[in-house]
Order: C-alpha cells, then structure tokens, then sequence
C-alpha cells in the first residue's frame, strides 16, 4: 500500500483568507518563511515548506499558543476543503472524528489514530515522516480544530479531558482557556483526550444527501492515493492538458506533479520509459484522437498536439503511422 506523498501537501486556499480574517497577510507569512511570494498560490507543497508556513505564522502571530486559538476560531467552516467539510455533515461528534481520522490520510504530513477506552476517547498526532515533526504550532491548532468541530456541529461548548503536546508552547494559559483543561508540553506524546460522552452528541448541521455525494467522491481519491497509477500515466495525463500550450519541458510536468525534475526522471526511468517517449506517445494518440474529427483541419491539429508548424507534424506523423495525417484520416473514412 502506497502512502500519499508528504512532500504533496495542499494548503487551502481558505488557510490565507482566514489569516487576513486576523490581520496577518499572506505575504508576510511567506517572507517570515523565507519563500517566494508565489508560494500563496502554489497548489501543493513540500513537507518542509509546509512546516516554514506554519512556523512563520507563530511567529507573527506572537506565539504558538494565541497563534492556535485565534485561527481555530476565525476560520470559516464554509473555507474548509471538501474532505474537511464533510465531517461538519455526520450525524454526531463521533461518525464525523472518524470520517477525520479516515481523509486526513488525504492530507499529509500527519496522521490521527483514534480509540475509546472506558469513559474517554483518545487522539494521537503522529507524523508521517518521524524524522520531520512540524512545529509546535501546527499540533495546537490540530487539536483545536477537532474540538472546534465537535463545538460548531453540537452547537455546545465541548472541553478536552486532557491534551498531551511533546514540543515546548511556552505560555499555554490561553490554550488551557480554549480547551477546557490542562495543557502538558513536554510529554512523551501528541494526544487529545476526549468525553467519550460527547461522541454520541448528534450534530445539528446533519445532512445525509450532501454525505452521499460527497463519501463516494472522497473514498474514490483516497483509493487513489492508496494505490496510485504509474507516473507514466500522470504524466501523460498531465501533457495531454499542456500540448495546445506550446513547447512543454519535463520541469513544467514536474512542478505539476509536486516533485523535483531528477525525482521525475528517476520514477519514468524505473518504470523503463522516458520523457521524450512520452511526449511522442501522447501526441501520437491525441493526433489520431483529433483526426477522428473531420470539422479539424490538420493545421489545427498540428497545433492542438503541440507543434509550431505543420511540417513538423507531418515528419512526425510518418514516422508514427508510415502516411501523411490527410492519408490516414481518408483510409478511416472509407
């Protein structure tokens, strides 16, 4: 079974709406992070950029502590990503922890690992990459968000029984407010201990057709995730998207596909293909694909598969199929 990377995370796009929501702008995050500006709009990240957000904020922000309870609470339920937003619609706090638990496998860099015991219910943050565990600040706010989860879908202020945290928070009295009970830094393990109680809490923002559209949808891509197709096929998929475009390069697909041009080449080599193979296969097959079509003149193909002129793509065309497109587009025809 085949993880999702942790070096492919997805910053939603609500995370930079609800810093503004506080005064903190996304771009200060991004120089505090020492990273380009573009990063704001970059659809996936490194586990290690991820991190440098995270600890840029708390560090705006004046601290892990204040910085954890003041985005747990402004950040709009409507903003969160769909595998977020669909725990708001289970029938009670406990279906939709567990729906979290489930899809935040969707979500590297952490994993949580739920179970009841007696009168309490356990949570432990476990990261994917032990040898890289993200700051302080971003277990905080994990925690808080499962509780402000079970606060905004009972309509009923919920406290922790306990919250365990390894890394150091310094001042933690606001933490304690926000939670309800004591908060421990210093220990052996990133655990929140929930009232088992609360679990059986039915959640007022219930929708079971919204769940039946949204559970088949999220299983699909985390089935995905868990058994990912070849690189080869992503990246033909991805080239098929680009070729009307003009030239592409294997440092464009790369990016695409949230990894460095050497790790591409290196995953295409393993799978013995290449991408100058690729690229040909695919125009090859999106040729044929369009020449199907009789309202597009070859021109226009040549064009929609990515060459500059046609005589380009008549050379290329002969040595895929041994004619001229006009040729084999009659021979289909008859």
């Amino acid at each position: 079974m085949n993880a999702p990377s942790a070096d492919r995370i997805k910053i939603a796009p609500g995370f930079w709406t609800s810093l503004r929501s506080i005064g903190v702008e996304p771009v200060d995050v991004a120089i505090q992070a020492r990273l380009a500006r573009s990063v704001i709009d970059e659809p996936f990240v490194t586990a290690a950029r991820y991190y440098a957000i995270w600890q840029a904020y708390s560090d705006l922000i004046g601290g892990a502590a204040a910085g954890i309870v003041k985005l747990a609470t402004a950040y709009e339920t409507a903003h969160y990503p769909p595998a977020a937003l669909a725990t708001f619609h289970a029938r009670d706090y406990r279906d939709a922890l567990n729906r979290m638990a489930r899809y935040k496998q969707l979500c590297p860099p952490e994993n949580l690992r739920m179970r009841e015991d007696g009168g309490q219910c356990s949570i432990e943050l476990a990261w994917r990459d032990a040898g890289q565990p993200g700051p302080p600040v971003l277990v905080g706010i994990t925690f808080a968000y499962l509780l402000e989860l079970g606060r905004r879908g009972t309509g009923r202020r919920l406290t922790a029984r306990s919250v365990e945290i390894i890394p150091s928070m310094g001042d933690v009295r606001a933490l304690e407010d926000y939670f309800g009970c004591r908060v421990r830094t210093g220990a052996d393990r990133n655990r929140l201990t929930l009232n088992r109680d609360d679990l059986d809490r039915p959640f007022a923002s219930h929708n079971e057709e919204l769940l039946e559209i949204l559970t088949p949808a999220l299983d699909r891509t985390l089935d995905e995730r868990r058994n990912p197709p070849a690189i080869s096929a992503l990246v033909k998929q991805t080239l098929s998207r680009f070729l009307a475009r003009g030239p592409i390069d294997i440092p464009t697909v790369a990016f695409e596909l949230g990894m460095s041009d050497r790790t591409l080449q290196r995953r295409l080599t393993d799978e013995g293909t290449n991408f100058k193979r690729l690229l040909a296969q695919t125009r090859h097959e999106r040729a044929l694909a369009y020449l199907a079509d009789p309202s597009l003149a070859i021109k226009e193909i040549a064009f929609l598969v990515g060459y500059e002129d046609q005589n380009s793509f008549y050379r290329a065309f002969r040595s895929w199929e041994g004619e001229t497109p006009a040729n084999w587009r009659a021979a289909q025809e008859r």
